[in-house]
């Protein structure tokens, strides 16, 4: 059995409300086509309500992964947790729908009761209820015109080339010489520009270059005239590009793709001040500065003469307090140094350091000879040690050495001679050569 409603679907490739179809959804449509299921009940082996859910959970997800579907919307509800609830409805239908918070938080419509949306998403089952509801990715409201659509494109675009890479905007001068304008001539902005240039800093040069800021043509010729500042033989310090506030058609010359690679090319700073406050053009993203209005521009660009010149005054007053400061400390070091007992005596260190010398010398001095008396005692007690030590003292003593005559070896025992043997006796004067004649036992006497 086919459904019976229709539904209005948003292909993903279709990006333009011209694309819109009204489809229907019938069975047999393979847009819908139902997979078969992976088992059936009967009256034996009955499904349980968790297998029948499991089911239709796969079968609806499965199917509608991602559609876009127009609706109006009723009972919205934004609890705390940060989602977003709502029913879709059309005259005969309606659908449960959810923003989960990530995406709510991104989302820039204004969502109330009665809003008339096109919406992205993808259908879920919520099992423990067995209800399901569509969980919204992208939410646009109804009516958005092919002039919103094809600038969502631009951008997109132009984004993924790095066209709007922070790391590629230049600073502004600090005290520009030469300023250019790129606008119209006939328009309010170029003189609400010129007036508070001339109020805050009247002394810069001014080049305005003449080009439409409306209608056809007109991206062209601002494109052109971007160009035609950088190739100036005589340097620009910075461009204003922009006009005065103006609807979306109105400012759209400056969401063409010429303009914004022009300003992206540009080696001269860019300034955007196209007058509208609340839409944001593709040359704001792309300049490296935007400014809401020309007047604020100008703002931007020049220094204000009052304000430096009070804030040189400031400086210069600083500058004179610190150096009358410095001059004051240094007059006190001065006055303190010269009033010093180093300055008013100055002898009197030097005769400090020559007497200081003089004590260390009669410290040095009897130091040497105590060290000196020292040293000849311990030399005079080691050479008595020494000597009472020296066997020549022994032989003066009246004692005798002893050795064979053929090997030069010390006799201490008689028992070790033989008779017949020689001898050499050494004295304290001289020695003697003997042969032994008679050996003897030991006696007490000597």
């Amino acid at each position: 059995m086919g459904f019976a409603r229709q539904f209005l679907v948003w292909g993903p490739s279709h990006e333009s409300n011209d694309y819109l179809r009204c489809i229907p959804a019938m069975q047999g449509d393979p847009l819908f086509q139902q997979p078969a299921l992976a088992a059936s009940g009967d009256e034996d082996q009955p499904l349980t309500v968790t297998q029948l859910t499991r089911q239709i959970k796969d079968l609806l997800e499965g199917s509608f992964p991602s559609l876009w579907m127009v609706g109006e919307i009723s009972d919205l509800s934004r609890p705390r947790s940060g989602h977003v609830y709502l029913t879709l409805k059309d005259d005969s239908s309606q659908i449960r729908a959810v923003l989960w918070r990530s995406t709510a938080q991104k989302l820039s419509v204004d969502l109330h009761d009665g809003l008339e949306v096109i919406c992205q998403g993808g259908l879920d089952v919520y099992a423990p209820r067995g209800s399901y509801q569509l969980v919204i990715r992208r939410l646009l409201p109804k009516g958005v015109g092919a002039l919103e659509q094809a600038l969502r494109r631009l951008k997109e675009k132009l984004t993924r080339e790095g066209l709007f890479d922070p790391a590629h905007k230049q600073p502004l001068p600090a005290f520009p010489r030469k300023i250019a304008v790129v606008t119209s001539p006939t328009g309010a902005a170029i003189h609400d520009f010129l007036q508070v240039v001339r109020r805050r800093y009247a002394g810069v040069q001014l080049l305005v270059v003449p080009v439409r800021v409306q209608g056809a043509g007109a991206a062209e010729e601002i494109a052109a005239g971007i160009r035609l500042v950088n190739r100036l033989k005589s340097k620009v310090d910075v461009m204003i590009v922009g006009r005065g506030g103006g609807s979306m058609e109105d400012l759209w010359c400056f969401n063409e793709e010429a303009v914004v690679r022009a300003i992206y090319k540009s080696q001269v700073p860019v300034v955007s001040a196209v007058g509208h406050e609340i839409d944001v053009t593709l040359a704001d993203l792309a300049a490296d500065v935007r400014a809401l209005t020309p007047s604020e521009a100008a703002e931007r660009v020049v220094p204000d003469t009052a304000e430096l010149t009070g804030l040189l005054t400031h400086y210069q007053q600083r500058l004179l307090a610190g150096l009358r400061g410095r001059a004051a400390t240094a007059r006190s070091r001065v006055e303190a140094l010269a009033a010093s007992r180093v300055f008013r005596r100055p002898f009197d260190t030097v005769r400090d350091h020559q007497r200081r010398l003089d004590e260390w010398n009669q410290r040095a001095h009897r130091a040497i000879r105590t060290l000196a008396d020292l040293a000849g005692r311990q030399t005079r007690a080691a050479a008595a040690q020494l000597e009472s030590l020296s066997p020549l003292a022994v032989l003066g003593r009246g004692y005798s050495v002893t050795r064979r005559l053929h090997d030069g070896k010390l006799i201490r025992d008689a028992k070790k001679l033989t008779t017949g043997e020689q001898i050499v006796t050494r004295f304290q004067h001289g020695e003697t050569v003997s042969r032994v004649e008679q050996i003897r036992k030991q006696t007490d006497s000597i």
